[in-house]
Order: C-alpha cells, then sequence, then structure tokens
C-alpha cells in the first residue's frame, strides 16, 4: 500500500501543478487584456475631450457609432505620422505593456516548466531507488537469504515486480526449508530401513552358519532354518516392496486412475489378498453393507490399503476369532469398517500407529510396522482419512471417503 500511495500523492500533485499552471496562465492573460483595455479606454478618452472642446456640436451618438463601428474610412490617416496600422502599435505604452508581459510569462513558463521536472526527477529518483531495493533483494536471493520481506503491495510496475519477487521468495524458502526436512528425513528414513533390515539379515547370516557348521544336521532342522530363511526374505521382499511403494508417494510420481467402483468389489478381492493368512489362524472375515454402495478411487491402490488394514487385524487376532467388515454410503461420503476381536491397541501406541516403522507392543515380531503407514497415504491420496478406536476387545479401523 506504501508504494500505491505515493503513486497517487505524485499523480495528485502533477494534476494540482497542472490545474495551477491553467489558473494563474488565464489570470495573466486577463490581467494583460484589462492593462490593454485600460491603455485604450485611456487614450481614447482624451481623444473624446479633444473633440468634444474642437467640435462641441458632435453628438455623443456620433462618437460611439465611431468607437464600436468597423472601419468607416479607408483611409490611412496615421501614415503620414510614420504609423504602420498593421505593423506598428499606436500607443507605445501598450508595447511597454506587451514587453513587461512577455518577460512574466517566461517566467511563468521557467517556474512551470521547472516544478514539472522537479517532481518527475523525485518520482525517478524514488523508481531509482525502488530498483536498487530490488536488485539487493535479488542479490541476497542470490545469497540463499530468503530471511526477506517486502513491505509495499501496489498496482505499479515496480510493485507488481516486488510483489513477484516476494512470492518467488517464499516459494524458495519453503523449498529450501523443505529440502532441509526431506534430507532429515531421509537421514532417519534410512536410519529405520537399515535397522529394519539388519535384523532379518542376521537372522539369516546366523542360519546359514548353523547350516554351514553342521552339515550332518539332521533333514527336519534344516527343513525348519530353510523354512526361516524363507520368511526372513519374504519379510524383507515386503519391507523393500513397501519402501518403493512409499518413495513414489514422497516423489509425486503417481498417477492415480480413479473410477467409480462398488465397494462390495474392493472388499472382495482384498480379502481374496490375506486368504491364506486367514486359514492359517482359523479367521472368518464376515463383510456386511449395502452392495450398491460405490466409491470414487484408485481401484489397486485402494485395494492395497484396505489390504494392509485387514492384514493388521489379522496380526492382532487371536486363532479361530473373526474379523467383521461393514460399509456404508451416504450423501457426504462412503466408510467402511473393519473390525478385529483381538488385544486392542495400546494408549501409547494409538497415535504413533500411522507412523512409518513404528511397532506397538502388541505388534508380532514378523511386523515391519510399514503397512498402515501406507494404508494411510493412499487413502488420503483419494480424498479420504482413516481412523482407529481401540478396547480390550479389539480395534475397528474406519475409513472414509469424501465426495
Amino acid at each position: 500500500m506504501k508504494n500505491q500511495v505515493k503513486l497517487f500523492r505524485c499523480l495528485k500533485i502533477i494534476f494540482i501543478a497542472s490545474v495551477c499552471i491553467l489558473l494563474i496562465s488565464t489570470l495573466l492573460n486577463r490581467y494583460e487584456y484589462n492593462e490593454y483595455k485600460v491603455n485604450y479606454n485611456e487614450k481614447l478618452n482624451d481623444i473624446v475631450v479633444l473633440l468634444e472642446k474642437e467640435y462641441p456640436n458632435i453628438s455623443k451618438d456620433e462618437l460611439i457609432t465611431i468607437m464600436n463601428s468597423k472601419n468607416l474610412s479607408n483611409d490611412d490617416a496615421l501614415k503620414k505620422y510614420g504609423i504602420d496600422l498593421k505593423k506598428d502599435s499606436v500607443m507605445l505604452k501598450n508595447d511597454d505593456t506587451h514587453n513587461k508581459f512577455v518577460i512574466i510569462n517566461a517566467i511563468f513558463i521557467i517556474l512551470s516548466l521547472s516544478t514539472l521536472v522537479i517532481i518527475f526527477l523525485i518520482y525517478e529518483k524514488y523508481k531509482v531507488k525502488e530498483i536498487n531495493s530490488i536488485t539487493h533483494y535479488i542479490e541476497q536471493l542470490n545469497k540463499k537469504n530468503y530471511d526477506l520481506s517486502i513491505d509495499s503491495i501496489s498496482e505499479d510496475e515496480l510493485s507488481i515486480l516486488k510483489n513477484e519477487i516476494y512470492k518467488t521468495t517464499v516459494m524458495l524458502k519453503e523449498t529450501a526449508e523443505n529440502s532441509l526436512a526431506d534430507k532429515k528425513n531421509i537421514k532417519k528414513s534410512l536410519e529405520d530401513i537399515s535397522h529394519q533390515i539388519k535384523t532379518p539379515l542376521t537372522s539369516i547370516l546366523i542360519i546359514l552358519d548353523n547350516l554351514i557348521d553342521n552339515p550332518n544336521m539332521d533333514k527336519e532342522t534344516q527343513s525348519d532354518f530353510i523354512r526361516d530363511i524363507k520368511r526372513e526374505v519374504t519379510n524383507i521382499n515386503f519391507l523393500i516392496q513397501s519402501i518403493l511403494k512409499l518413495s513414489k508417494f514422497d516423489a509425486n510420481t503417481i498417477d492415480f486412475i480413479k473410477n467409480e467402483f462398488e465397494i462390495q468389489k474392493l472388499i472382495d478381492e482384498s480379502v481374496k489378498n490375506v486368504s491364506s493368512l486367514c486359514d492359517l489362524k482359523s479367521i472368518d472375515i464376515n463383510i456386511s453393507g449395502d452392495k450398491k454402495a460405490k466409491v470414487y478411487c484408485d481401484f489397486k491402490w485402494q485395494v492395497e490399503a484396505i489390504t494392509n488394514i485387514i492384514k493388521n487385524c489379522i496380526d492382532h487376532s487371536e486363532n479361530g476369532s473373526k474379523i467383521d467388515i461393514e460399509y456404508e454410503q451416504n450423501r457426504v461420503y462412503s466408510a467402511i469398517r473393519i473390525k478385529d476381536y483381538g488385544k486392542g491397541i495400546s494408549r501409547k501406541d494409538l497415535p504413533h500407529i500411522f507412523e512409518r516403522f513404528y511397532k506397538g507392543e502388541n505388534a508380532s515380531n514378523d511386523s515391519v510396522g510399514i503397512g498402515l503407514s501406507l494404508s494411510q497415504t493412499i487413502v488420503n491420496e483419494d480424498n479420504g482419512y482413516i481412523s482407529v478406536d481401540t478396547s480390550n476387545k479389539g480395534s475397528t479401523f474406519t475409513i472414509k471417503y469424501f465426495k
């Protein structure tokens, strides 16, 4: 606003100065005309007085007619006095008046032009100051100093430029801060990944050492060790695949292909992915809801998210228990509720269960703490959110997709 006020003030000064110049010029012209009029009237008065003395019979009407009529005579009577009516002034006093006003007008024009030049120079000085300020601002940006601010935001060209530079500064500052935060996150993620991979790799190395050191080991023990290695390799593969998926989300390289799908179809496909786990623990999954209910989403990724949540519920369920899945749709959102009947989630773990690599106190040994984080990321991308309620009788995950 400061720059806008300056611009309006400058335009206001120029307008007032122009009006004053026009007014003064008009007054000077009027004053000059009055001077001429007085001079003519005085001389004409002298001539009339003389005529009345010399020609007492002349009437006032005749004098007035002579003074106000057009040229009644074609004779150039003043020529014999050395006066050319078309070139010379009959009254010398008017010449003095004319010369005086030429000087006055010249002084007035000089003062007017000087005033306008001064106003122009003041505005130019302001522009130069603003340009130097912008130049200094850009120099500071080049030095990666983003702790700058621009006070004035107005509608003139320089202010618009400063406003755009300010926007660029904010963007660069955010980029720098995000870059630093990303580096810290990458460092933390690498530490977490290293820790997560280190444990199964250590287990595999120990098992392999046992196999190498005991070539005569009985077949049953060898089979157990091989199954353990396979399990650990499977865990590593799952971890790597999950990390790759999260990395794609972090890098914004995933394009969701969204369409309208039946919720029942999403759930059926997700349950199919965990059917072998359910068989191992003899867990029944009960599904209920309006089969006409639909959701607008990316089918593949939402199946991934729902699968991870159901898998989490299976991991926390006792053998021979069940999992209930209910779904619904209304004018505001579509919802899926997944309930298990396990030990539940402890209160201290509840705020952290969607954090990457977080493992609660009730987590299984095979858990890597990344499935729920991936699910939350996917659901958020499809304009939804996940919430969880828990008790000592199990946990309920609620997914809502807003229209």
